[in-house]
C-alpha cells in the first residue's frame, strides 16, 4: 500500500555549522531539517509493505522512526532509485522498447520496436530487425518510448517499511527523520532614522530547502546556535538519484548530427539570482508586519527556537522568508576603525572603516538574541532611503555589545611611518564635522608598543587609541617599537 500525501508536515530547520556569518548556498544548502509528518493509512490484517512516498531527497534513512503502527516495524528501506533518464535505461535493459523515427524530408514518423542490449552515459545501443545499432547515429531525429515503468523505479522519494498488524484498521501515523539539503540565516535591515542617532531594525527568517520535495503549509521553525553535530549526514544518505542521459553517437563519413538530450531538451539555465544590494534594496521598501506574524522565541537547551506562527508552504529548490524580528529607535553610536600592527609601515593613506555599535539591551531599544546573517544598512538622503553598508553579522546574544562594518570611507584616512627612532601614526577628517576613531595596535612578536605620546587603553588584548579628528583636520599618535 502506498501514502501518497502528508496530512500535515513540521520541518525544524538547522543552520550548517561550517557557515559562520557567510550567506546561505541556495542551491546547495549544507544544513539540515528534522521533518516530522502525519499520515493516515489503512492496514490489512497481517505482514503488508507501506510506502511513504514524498519524502525528502536528502532524507536519512537511519534516522526514520515510524509511530502509531500497531504492529510496529519489522524492516525499513530507503528506495533511492528515482525515476530518471538514465534510471529508465538501466531498469529496461534487455526488454522491449519502441523506436520512433521521424524523416526531416517528408515528416513521415515510423515506429518499430527494439530491445535495449547496453548503455552507458552517452551511448545507448538498440537491436532490431535491421541488426544492432546505437540510438541517434541513423542520421534521422528518433526517440524511445516506454510501455511501463520498470517496478524498482519511484517517481518520488519513498520510504517502505514492513509492518504485521494484529488485525485491520485504520490508524494515524508519524514519520519523524532528519534531511540534508536545508538552510537558514537571518536577513537584516537596518535603516537609520533622521537624527542620525538611532535606527530601526527587521530582520527575516530565510529558509532554503534544496530537494526537490515540498511541504506545503507545514509548520516551519529554526533553531539558532552552534549544534554539536558528530555525524557526517552527507556519508548517511543514499546515493543521489541517477544523472541526465547525455546520448552522442560516434561519427562516421557523412554523419554530423549534434548530440541530444535522452528525454528532450536541456532545461534553460536558471535566471541569476539577484545581488545582495539588490535584494537588501527591496527589503527596505515599508514594511509592516503584525505581531501575529512574527516568529516566536523559544529555548531549546543552550540554542534558540523560532516558531513560525502560521503554516507555509516550503517550496521545492526555493527560499522562504517569513518575519523574525522587528525593533524601532535602538540607540547607537557610529565611529571609524582600523586594526594594525605596531612594526607595520603604510605611507599612503588607507581608509578607515566606518562602524556602527550599540549595545543588545531594552533600554536602549533591542535586547533579544540576534542570529547570525547578512545585515543591510540605509541611510536617509532627502524622501529616499539609500544603502549604506551591505555586511555580515555574527550570532550576538541578549547583553552584548555589536558591532557592525558599514564600508569604507575616503574622508577619514590613516598613515602608519618611521618617525625617528619611533613609529607614528596619523588619522586625516577631510569632513566638516569631527569625526570619532578607535585604532586597535597589536603587538607583533618581538616587537611590543611602547612609550606611547597619548594614553592608551587594552581591548581584546590589543592596544586601544580613541581619538576625535578635529574637521578638515588632523590626529596623531607617536610611540617606539620594542624588540
Amino acid at each position: 500500500m502506498t501514502s501518497t500525501l502528508a496530512e500535515s508536515a513540521s520541518v525544524t530547520v538547522y543552520r550548517n555549522p561550517d557557515r559562520g556569518e557567510g550567506a546561505i548556498d541556495p542551491r546547495f544548502p549544507e544544513g539540515f531539517a528534522l521533518i516530522s509528518e502525519k499520515r493516515r493509512i489503512t492496514l490489512p490484517a497481517g505482514e503488508s509493505t507501506i510506502r511513504f512516498e514524498g519524502v525528502a531527497d536528502g532524507m536519512i534513512a537511519v534516522s526514520a522512526v515510524v509511530t502509531g503502527l500497531p504492529g510496529g516495524v519489522v524492516q525499513k528501506n530507503r528506495d533511492a532509485k528515482l525515476l530518471s533518464p538514465a534510471a529508465l535505461v538501466d531498469g529496461t535493459l534487455g526488454r522491449t522498447v519502441h523506436l520512433r523515427r521521424t524523416d526531416p524530408a517528408t515528416g513521415k514518423v515510423t515506429e518499430q520496436d527494439a530491445i535495449i542490449r547496453s548503455a552507458s552515459s552517452e551511448a545507448l545501443v538498440l537491436e532490431t530487425q535491421q541488426g544492432v545499432e546505437g540510438l541517434r547515429c541513423s542520421g534521422l531525429p528518433e526517440t524511445v518510448t516506454y510501455d511501463s515503468l520498470p517496478p524498482d523505479l519511484s517517481i518520488r522519494p519513498t520510504l517502505s517499511v514492513t509492518t504485521n498488524s494484529p488485525a485491520a484498521a485504520e490508524t494515524e501515523v508519524t514519520l519523524t527523520y532528519l534531511a540534508t539539503g536545508f538552510d537558514w540565516a537571518a536577513n537584516y535591515v537596518a535603516r537609520i532614522r533622521p537624527d542620525g542617532r538611532s535606527m530601526d531594525l527587521f530582520a527575516w527568517l530565510t529558509v532554503a530547502n534544496g530537494n526537490q520535495t515540498a511541504f506545503p503549509q507545514a509548520s516551519l521553525l529554526a533553531v539558532a546556535g552552534r549544534l554539536n553535530r558528530t555525524s557526517d549526514y552527507d556519508a548517511l544518505v543514499e546515493d543521489a538519484p541517477s544523472p541526465r542521459l547525455m546520448l552522442r553517437c560516434w561519427r562516421f563519413e557523412g554523419y554530423a548530427a549534434a548530440p541530444g538530450w535522452m528525454g528532450g531538451a536541456p532545461q534553460p539555465a536558471p535566471p541569476p539570482m539577484a545581488a545582495p544590494a539588490m535584494m537588501a534594496a527591496r527589503m527596505a521598501e515599508d514594511i509592516v508586519v503584525t505581531s501575529q506574524r512574527v516568529a516566536r522565541q523559544e529555548e531549546l537547551g543552550d540554542l534558540k527556537l523560532y516558531r513560525v506562527p502560521m503554516a507555509v508552504d516550503i517550496n521545492p529548490n526555493a527560499q522562504k522568508q517569513v518575519a523574525l524580528l522587528h525593533r524601532d529607535s535602538i540607540a547607537f553610536e557610529s565611529y571609524y576603525a582600523a586594526q594594525l600592527l605596531a612594526s607595520d609601515e603604510s605611507p599612503q593613506p588607507r581608509p578607515l572603516h566606518r562602524m556602527i555599535r550599540f549595545d543588545n539591551r531594552e533600554d536602549r531599544g533591542a535586547g533579544v538574541p540576534l542570529p547570525s546573517g547578512g545585515i543591510a544598512i540605509f541611510a536617509p538622503r532627502g524622501d529616499e532611503s539609500l544603502l549604506l553598508a551591505d555586511s555580515q553579522m555574527r550570532d550576538y546574544a541578549k547583553g552584548e555589545t555589536i558591532r557592525v562594518e558599514a564600508g569604507e570611507t575616503t574622508q577619514q584616512t590613516i598613515v602608519q611611518e618611521r618617525w625617528g627612532k619611533g613609529m607614528r601614526l596619523t588619522l586625516a577628517n577631510a569632513a566638516s564635522s569631527p569625526a570619532t576613531a578607535e585604532i586597535e595596535i597589536a603587538d607583533a612578536e618581538g616587537a611590543r608598543l611602547v612609550s606611547p605620546s597619548r594614553r592608551l587603553a587594552r581591548r581584546d588584548g590589543r592596544w586601544l587609541w580613541k581619538a576625535v579628528i578635529p574637521a578638515n583636520g588632523a590626529a596623531s599618535l607617536e610611540y617606539r617599537v620594542r624588540e
